[in-house]
């Protein structure tokens, strides 16, 4: 025994490994606080890959999945669950922490370690790589079914996550540790539900399964092949433009070319050609906030220009590429409003409603209950559903004081619980460091929250279009639509471009060509998605854009050189365009030609002129009351088991009746036959009535 202490743990073979963790399973489970703590310690250290017997990051990183593997295997995981749901309901330390006038990071040490140890298990054990062992997938397997099951207390691991969420919000346990409880969650979700390359393959499988026509094309594809494009001139770009005009001189070119625009020998839709061609809002400009011009705004080019094209001969031309990166679309909805509309115009006839909603058909005149699949999405919607209302608020919440445009303020909960030290700081080095953690801490939860949100609504709406609907509701409803537009009323190049250099190996190799940050980067191009879903087809939610004034807000964000992100700041653009006034379309063509040129056509669609905006009145509260009664019904007819009566099917068959098993008492046959004494044949039974009324 002694021989194997004193070997290093990469030395160790199988069994000793084996043997090894087990006993820290076993001394996981003593009463002393402290000893399990170190306990915990020493299995966060092994998941993390023995870095100080390491020579390389490589070799870390192979004994991280190494030994995440085995802890796996001997049952780590649900051992630090039961340590988890313990410190959870812990009420002694949650009464301390709220007495408590500052909380710091001694206050989460133990929950901080699981967390973290839980963390690199989800994390590690989700990703594949190719040298996988077979039986690394076998329990990748089994581990996400593990998760996505309610298997810890009747109930989804992810809902044990969303209580610790509500109860942090709800100032009863304020010494949780958010940043890794969100990120947790987040790579739960992801992992279970799975990312967004699976979800595109869930559509291609469903449509097969319903006989219906395959995907156009594949979204993912298209959006990663599209380019950026330069933003549009600044106002004092253009102030400067214009004093150069009238010095006679030629009109100096703002905004730096660049290469991975020419791929295809294209016009930019964004490019200033002629000073006179510039355009910029009339708000905006007055506005103030563009009163100066960030150097990063010129330069940073966010995503990496493709490989240079093959050498041509002078005489070759570029080809363009052919045709429009979306296929044009039509909703039923649009081609019946069409055909009725050009009926009543041309021939003065009407057919009126000729389909009928088959959804409403089947649950009035169909038989039996509905058949749902247990699939790790309609599990976590079944279990959040009692209670999403406070776990879209508490969410909400902790985005708006992880947002970098919210002022400091005494009533607000506290995000910092993980992050400030038990003495705070006294020189300005160590301030300057606080100040640097703080800033990533918040970002790294706007990251979380933004992604997690993201995933729950795409997975739900394939799952079920009223599951999506509950969920955007209650994100509306919570200000979610302000919120986001508060998050983009920022420098947003600056917040972008951010970069903290913080690597877990050698900090001193770190050299990023890069000047921007792909982690603030990836929260706006979510933030900007989960906007689009609110929003889209939905016409009084529009108008809350138009009502908020986001246009000035979204045209700022073009100024992020990223093709994804341009894509959606276009598609918000886009769906408020004919309510912006023809001023406003007017000097903004180059916005509406670059609306035009990414994103996908809808047939039937008069974004561009607006002829119908004065019969389309802002009704907000009759939409939402007609979805929520729609939502409501579903609700009822799925998940509520004990329905009222007046929408209970009668069954008026007499075979069937007397042949249903009904469940007795224990005492039954003791009093069996008293009762028949006294019930039926003490009782004198007219049979001739009874005849006279069946005839």
């Amino acid at each position: 025994m002694d021989e194997e202490n004193k070997k290093r743990w990469i030395e160790l073979v199988q069994e000793q490994q084996r043997a090894y963790v087990m006993r820290l399973l076993d001394a996981l489970e003593v009463t002393d606080r402290d000893k399990r703590l170190k306990v915990a310690r020493a299995i966060l250290y092994l998941a993390q890959g023995v870095f100080d017997e390491c020579d390389t990051d490589a070799d870390v990183i192979h004994w991280s999945r190494h030994n995440v593997f085995l802890l796996h295997d001997m049952g780590i995981f649900t051992a630090l669950l039961e340590l988890l749901s313990m410190e959870i309901d812990n009420n002694q330390a949650c009464s301390s922490a709220v007495r408590k006038p500052a909380i710091s990071l001694a206050d989460s040490t133990e929950l901080r370690v699981l967390l973290s140890i839980m963390y690199l298990m989800v994390e590690t054990i989700r990703l594949q790589t190719e040298d996988d062992r077979p039986e690394w997938r076998t329990a990748r397997e089994a581990f996400k079914t593990e998760l996505g099951s309610p298997l810890y207390n009747g109930e989804p691991f992810a809902l044990l996550l969303f209580t610790m969420v509500t109860k942090f919000c709800s100032m009863h346990a304020p010494h949780f540790p958010m940043k890794k409880v969100l990120l947790l969650l987040w790579k739960t979700v992801l992992f279970t539900m799975g990312g967004l390359e699976e979800l595109q393959e869930m559509k291609v499988r469903g449509r097969e399964r319903l006989s219906l026509p395959p995907l156009p094309e594949d979204s993912i594809k298209v959006v990663r092949s599209m380019r950026a494009a330069s933003p549009p001139a600044s106002a004092m770009e253009l102030i400067e433009q214009q004093q150069q005009a009238k010095r006679g001189r030629r009109s100096r070119r703002p905004l730096v070319k660049q290469d991975s625009l020419d791929t295809y020998n294209e016009r930019d839709p964004f490019k200033n050609d002629d000073a006179r061609d510039e355009e910029e809002d009339g708000e905006e400009a007055d506005s103030g906030i563009e009163g100066e011009v960030d150097p990063l705004d010129r330069d940073v080019i966010i995503q990496p220009p493709p490989p240079p094209p093959p050498l041509r001969p002078p005489t070759e031309r570029v080809s363009l590429p052919k045709g429009l990166p979306w296929a044009p679309k039509v909703r039923e909805k649009d081609i019946e409003h069409f055909l009725e509309t050009s009926r009543n115009k041309f021939i003065g006839f009407t057919l009126g409603k000729l389909t009928i909603d088959w959804c409403v058909t089947h649950v009035v005149f169909g038989q039996g209950e509905e058949d749902v699949d247990g699939t790790p999405t309609e599990i976590l919607y079944l279990g959040i559903l009692p209670n999403l209302s406070q776990y879209v608020i508490a969410l909400l919440k902790l985005l708006l004081a992880a947002a970098p445009t919210s002022k400091a303020k005494t009533d607000s909960i506290n995000i910092l619980a993980d992050v400030l030290p038990e003495e705070m700081p006294i020189t300005v080095l160590q301030s300057m460091k606080l100040g640097i953690d703080v800033n990533r801490h918040k970002e790294i939860i706007v990251k979380a929250i933004s992604a997690l949100l993201l995933l729950l609504l795409k997975h739900l709406k394939l799952n079920h279009i009223y599951q999506f609907e509950i969920v955007s509701q209650h994100l509306v409803f919570a200000n979610c639509i302000p919120l986001i537009l508060k998050f983009f009323n920022q420098n947003i190049m600056s917040y972008i471009s951010r970069l903290y250099i913080y690597i877990f190996f050698l900090c001193g190799r770190f050299n990023s060509p890069n000047p921007f940050c792909w982690r603030n980067l990836f929260s706006c191009i979510n933030l900007l998605r989960i906007l689009n879903k609110l929003t889209k087809w939905k016409h009084s939610r529009t108008m809350m854009l138009v009502v908020f004034k986001s246009a000035p807000i979204l045209k700022r964000a073009l100024k992020v050189k990223q093709a994804m992100m341009q894509l959606y700041v276009l598609k918000l653009l886009k769906i408020q365009t004919k309510y912006l006034g023809r001023q406003w379309r007017k000097s903004n063509m180059k916005t509406m030609s670059a609306i035009y040129q990414k994103v996908r056509h809808r047939l039937n669609d008069d974004w561009a002129y607006g002829n119908d905006i004065d019969a389309r009145p802002w009704d907000f509260q009759a939409e939402e009351c007609a979805l929520r009664e729609s939502i409501e019904k579903f609700n009822s007819r799925r998940y509520d088991k004990n329905q009222n009566g007046e929408f209970a099917p009668v069954d008026n068959c007499l075979q069937s009746v007397l042949g249903q098993r009904v469940e007795l008492p224990e005492d039954f046959h003791y009093s069996y036959e008293m009762w028949l004494e006294r019930e039926v044949f003490s009782q004198p039974i007219q049979w001739e009535g009874l005849l006279q009324q069946a005839q």
